[in-house]
C-alpha cells in the first residue's frame, strides 16, 4: 500500500511542473512541530533547500541535528527577524525562491476580559512580524523576478467564532494585507497565496491553555461574567479539543506544494470540512443567520 505521503507527492508532481531550477530555497517559520515541521520536511524531499525557523533554541538545535539550515526567529522581536533575513541572503547570494509563514498563536477568551496588552503581543506574532519578514526578501524577489509568498491562515481569517476574537482580528488582518499584497505584486513574476486550514491535530490547542493562563488566568476567569464557559472550554482544550474533522498537518502540506510549485497558484487554498463550509454560509447566509450558525457552531464545542 502506498504511504499517505507517498501518495501526497506523486499527486503533487503530476499536478504540475515546477518552472523553478531543481534547488529552490525558501525560508519556513514555525517549524518546532505541527504543519511548519511536516511541510519543512516534505520539501526537503523535493529537493527544496529549507531554511527552517524556530522561537525556541532547543528546538532550532534540533532542526538542526536533524540536518536543517536553521534559525532562530520570534515574529515579536525584530532584531531576530532582521537577523534570519539577513543570514538567509547572505546563504543564497541575495536570492530565496519562497517564504512560507506559518507561526502563530491564540488566546482564548471573551473581547472584554482581554488586557490590551494580550492583544497588542498577539498583533505582533500573527500579524506585523509577518509584515516585517515578508517586506525583507521583496526586493530580492522583485530583482529576480519571481518569487512565491504563503501565509497560513485559518477558516478564522474569514468569518468570526466567539471567545477567539484575538485570533480571528489578526487572521482577518492578514487576508485583508495578503490580498492587497498580491494585488501590489501583480505582473511582478511574485505570487501570493493564502492557505486556510480548520481544525489540524498540532500543539495549538496546548499552547492556547498557556496563553489564557497568562493574559486571564485564574482571577480573571473567577471576574468574568464568561466563567461557566472558559471552565467546560479549558476542559476540552485540556482534552485536546477532539472533532470529527480533525486532520493532521499532512493535509496543508498538499496546496503548500501546489502554492509553491504550480505555475498557476491559487489565491486561496482552503483546507478541511469546515473551512468549506464555512466559506458557502458566509457566501449564502444574511448577517444575521451567519451569526447564529456561528454562535451554534461555537456553543456546540462547550
Amino acid at each position: 500500500m502506498t504511504s499517505p505521503l507517498g501518495f501526497l507527492g506523486s499527486a503533487c508532481m503530476n499536478d504540475q511542473n515546477s518552472s523553478y531550477p531543481q534547488h529552490r530555497s525558501i525560508l519556513m517559520t514555525g517549524c518546532s512541530s505541527g504543519i511548519g515541521e511536516t511541510s519543512a520536511r516534505l520539501l526537503r524531499g523535493r529537493n527544496w533547500r529549507v531554511f527552517a525557523t524556530a522561537r525556541k533554541l532547543e528546538d532550532v538545535q534540533r532542526l538542526k541535528d536533524e540536518g536543517f539550515e536553521s534559525f532562530q526567529l520570534d515574529y515579536e522581536d525584530p532584531d531576530s527577524i532582521r537577523v534570519t533575513a539577513d543570514a538567509v541572503l547572505e546563504a543564497t547570494n541575495g536570492e530565496l525562491d519562497a517564504i512560507f509563514n506559518n507561526g502563530a498563536y491564540a488566546i482564548p477568551g471573551a473581547l472584554e476580559d482581554l488586557p490590551t496588552d494580550g492583544l497588542r503581543a498577539l498583533f505582533e506574532a500573527n500579524f506585523i512580524g509577518w509584515h516585517d519578514l515578508t517586506r525583507q526578501f521583496i526586493p530580492a524577489m522583485r530583482a529576480q523576478k519571481s518569487g512565491r509568498i504563503v501565509q497560513c491562515s485559518s477558516v478564522l481569517g474569514f468569518v468570526a467564532l466567539k471567545y477567539r476574537g484575538a485570533y480571528t482580528a489578526s487572521k482577518f488582518a492578514l487576508e485583508a494585507y495578503t490580498d492587497t499584497l498580491r494585488q501590489e505584486l501583480a505582473g511582478t513574476g511574485i505570487h501570493v497565496s493564502l492557505i486556510e486550514p480548520g481544525p489540524i491535530d498540532t500543539r495549538f490547542t496546548q499552547n492556547t491553555i498557556a496563553n489564557f493562563d497568562r493574559w486571564i488566568g485564574e482571577e480573571g476567569s473567577k471576574q468574568s461574567v464568561h466563567r461557566e464557559t472558559y471552565e467546560k472550554r479549558r476542559i476540552r482544550m485540556e482534552a485536546g479539543e477532539p472533532g470529527p474533522f480533525k486532520l493532521p498537518p499532512s493535509a496543508v502540506t498538499k496546496p503548500l506544494i501546489h502554492a509553491l510549485e504550480s505555475h498557476r497558484p491559487r489565491a486561496r487554498y482552503r483546507v478541511t470540512i469546515p473551512t468549506k463550509v464555512m466559506a458557502i454560509a458566509k457566501r449564502l447566509l444574511p448577517t444575521r443567520i451567519l451569526d447564529r450558525f456561528c454562535i451554534w457552531a461555537a456553543d456546540g464545542e462547550e
